[in-house]
Order: structure tokens, then sequence, then C-alpha cells
């Protein structure tokens, strides 16, 4: 088994970000062979800050280091070390039809009405997240909902290569959906998913923030009047608590039923401080370790070039496969 996943280098890495994917990851470095890198050609579809990108990536090895990413157990690395990428990535959207892209709903969201100001970058992004993946000839990738879309791309981008060419240079990656995958949602709206874009800090857990603060904006989530039910099923209409047992939950490796069977007729009163406690020992040794790794930007850069030249020499014969099945002369 060997998967591949990405995350956007964007800053401020929040509860959301952690339990919803990072802390799979740090669970599947012992279940296969992991490649993990920090999507910063990605995050160059849009305008960036130079400085503050390269700020960025840096504090997003730190903060994936401090939640337990393992650069001995699995290679972490970013996109623009490793030319590989680029390169199958510009003969895929040769062999991509524009239609295929046209369905893509997140292009649609992002470019909003501003379809024609938008980058071709942006638009063609899908085809480099399929490379990213294909490159490594990757058999399993970790999707949640909103991903499902583009691992499907993938798969129709590889099969499609393969038949033009006649041959198999790509594995066909499978969705890889963990048992524990948790999607959090806002502290203020349990509708809408937890993000570092909305305007209210009170909106989410940063994982900066400190131990006073994660206190604080747990017990100052929005929830409701009644007590918890003694089953899930009791809570498909109340959003804002059904999010908070997820979160404990996620937090505590529990089932949600185990945490609602615990706090069954209790109100919020009694369950938002036990929430804020568990937040508070779970996520301030992430916090302290991200503090320490951060200051240290030689040993960052250093485990960047060592994760860039494995991942490089694993992705090599993919990328030399790809020319040769289109009959690109390299020698």
């Amino acid at each position: 088994m060997r998967t591949v996943s990405g995350i956007q280098p964007t800053g401020n890495l929040h509860l959301g970000n952690y339990l919803g994917a990072i802390k799979n990851w740090v669970k599947m470095q012992d279940e296969g062979e992991c490649l993990f890198f920090l999507a910063d050609l990605h995050a160059i579809t849009v305008h960036n800050d130079p400085a503050e990108l390269a700020s960025n990536c840096r504090e997003m090895v730190a903060a994936l280091v401090a939640a337990g990413v393992d650069p001995d157990k699995s290679i972490l690395f970013n996109q623009a070390r490793v030319p590989a990428h680029a390169e199958l990535a510009w003969m895929l959207i040769c062999n991509t039809p524009m239609g295929w892209l046209d369905r893509m709903t997140q292009f649609k969201e992002k470019s909003g009405k501003h379809k024609q100001r938008a980058s071709l970058g942006l638009y063609g992004y899908p085809v480099l997240q399929a490379a990213d993946v294909l490159v490594y000839q990757a058999t399993h990738v970790p999707v949640g909902e909103d991903q499902k879309q583009h691992l499907e791309l993938a798969r129709d981008i590889a099969s499609k290569f393969n038949s033009d060419t006649s041959t198999e240079t790509f594995t066909l990656p499978e969705p890889f959906i963990g048992k524990t995958a948790a999607r959090i949602m806002s502290l203020r709206d349990g509708n809408a998913k937890m993000s570092k874009s909305d305007p209210s800090d009170l909106s989410r857990i940063n994982m900066s923030d400190d131990d006073e603060t994660i206190a604080r904006k747990m017990k100052k989530a929005k929830t409701d009047p009644e007590p918890l039910p003694d089953n899930m099923a009791d809570l498909a209409e109340r959003p804002e608590a059904r999010n908070l047992i997820g979160i404990y939950a996620a937090l505590a490796d529990q089932s949600q039923d185990a945490v609602i069977a615990e706090y069954a007729g209790k109100g919020f009163g009694d369950f938002k401080p036990a929430l804020a406690d568990l937040a508070v020992s779970k996520l301030s040794p992430i916090r302290e370790r991200f503090e320490e790794l951060r200051k240290d930007t030689s040993a960052i850069d250093a485990i960047l070039r060592d994760g860039s030249e494995k991942a490089s020499a694993m992705a090599r014969p993919t990328v030399e496969a790809a020319y040769a099945a289109l009959g690109l002369l390299r020698n």
C-alpha cells in the first residue's frame, strides 16, 4: 500500500485540518508507505506573497512534524522541489479533454463571477492533482467528500492515458477513507466547515492558540438549550451539538456513540468544560513542539531536501515511462 496526500501551505493550521487529515496521516505511517507533500505549486494558482508562501511552507512542516508526522517513517516534501510533478502534469494536460475539467465544481466555486480573470492554472489544477498521485504509482489516496470528484478524475485520466498509449503506465489509485476521519465544522455555524477564512476567530481553534484561548472558544461555541440525547440519530437536526460531539470523539479516539452514551441527559454546561479540558490536553503538547520547531529553519529545510530527494527518485521512473509511451525522445 502506497499512500500519497498533500496539503496547501496556507498557514494558520486549525483543528479541522488536524482532525480531518493530519491525525489520520500519523496513523497511516504505520500502515504502509506514505508520501506527504506541501502543495506549493497548487498555491500559486492564485496570487500569493512570495515571502509569505515560503514562510507558510516552513511553518506547515513544523506543524506536521509537531503533530506526529515522522520524516523517518514518511516522505515529507514540497512539490516545487520535485520537477516530476510539473513534467507529468503537462503530459497529462495534453491528454485531458476540456469537457472533463468543465465539470469540476471547485473551479466554479473559486472563480465565482470572475471566471475570465481566473488563471489557467486554477482551471487546470485538477490535472496537477492527478499527476501528484499518479507520478508515485499511488495505490491509495485519502479523500473526504469534497475530494472524491478529483480522485475520480485522476482515475479517468490514468485510464485514458493507458488506453491511448496501449501501455500500463499508471496505477489507478483507490480512495482511502480513514475509520476516524472527522469533518469538523465551525464553532459558530454547524453547517459550515471550520475555515481559516471565516472572519470570526471564534469559529475555529487555531493550532497556535494558547490553552486559555482554546478553553474559551470551546465554552463559547454555539449550541442549543436542549440536553444531549442518548443516541446520535436525535442530533440529526442539531448541527452544532453534533459537531461538538464529533470533535470530542475525534480528540478522544472514541466513537460518537460512546461519547453520547457517556453524556446522555447532560447539558452543555457540563459537556463543554469537559470538551475544553480534553482539547487543551491534546493540543497543548503539539503547540509547544510546534513553537520549538518553527524557529529552526535549517532543520526544516533539511527535512524538505531529504524528502524531496527520496520523492524525486521514486517519481523519475514513472515520468520516463510516460515520455516513452508518448514517443518523446529523451536519449
